[in-house]
């Protein structure tokens, strides 16, 4: 692929994956309800689900979004569903945990990276992102395949980098407090802002 072919794209992606949404929200909400380890898990969680979604996007399934309706909601709504669900057991868990409790029950790293492997792989404006804008950067007289793959993989990676510069800020902002008392409302904090990265992604329409 050409320098100047991948450039603009390369511009679009970072753009795309410095503002925040839901993929965001949540990673920063497992940093504040859960540490630093959570927080770079789902970032790992983020990225392959990134990946998920460019690969069924090269494999059709972006068409099939675009084309229905009820198939993008069924996307749309079982990823929210899910961050909805995670954020407000992380709400009821630090309504309910004595100092000691709060210290040892953070959201581990492997199910901080499951979550977000679902939010990211279940995301239809990443799949139809790659139907709608990125197939406008392949060129039609070059083999479609590498042209992709190059694509994916720059889509992938600067999100991944975003994302984990989002998880270390938000980790060293909650690494601050120390109070358990302040604990618990980051943590419920936490919970929140994965709650609203359900509703935001709810919200989506095409």
């Amino acid at each position: 692929m050409a320098f100047e072919v991948w450039l603009p794209f390369a511009a679009a992606a970072l753009l795309l994956a410095v503002l925040p949404g839901p993929g965001v929200a949540s990673i920063v909400g497992f940093a504040f309800s859960s540490g630093r380890r959570a927080a770079l898990a789902s970032v790992a969680g983020m990225a392959t689900g990134n990946l998920l979604a460019v690969t069924a996007s090269l494999a059709g399934a972006g068409a099939i979004l675009a084309a229905s309706a009820l198939a993008f909601s069924i996307f749309k709504w079982v990823g929210a569903g899910y961050l909805i669900v995670i954020g407000i057991l992380a709400i009821l868990r630090s309504g309910r945990a004595g100092t000691a409790e709060l210290e040892r029950r953070p959201v581990s790293p492997r199910a901080a990276f499951m979550t977000n492997v679902a939010v990211g792989g279940l995301h239809p404006k990443t799949i139809l992102f790659f139907v709608a804008f990125a197939s406008q950067f392949v060129r039609p007289d070059r083999p479609y395949l590498p042209q992709a793959l190059v694509l994916g993989a720059t889509f992938v990676l600067t999100a991944a980098v975003t994302d984990t510069l989002y998880a270390l800020a938000a980790s060293r902002a909650a690494g601050i407090v120390r109070h358990p008392a302040t604990r618990r409302w980051t943590e419920r904090i936490g919970g929140g802002v994965i709650l609203s990265a359900g509703v935001a992604l709810a919200a989506t329409s095409r």
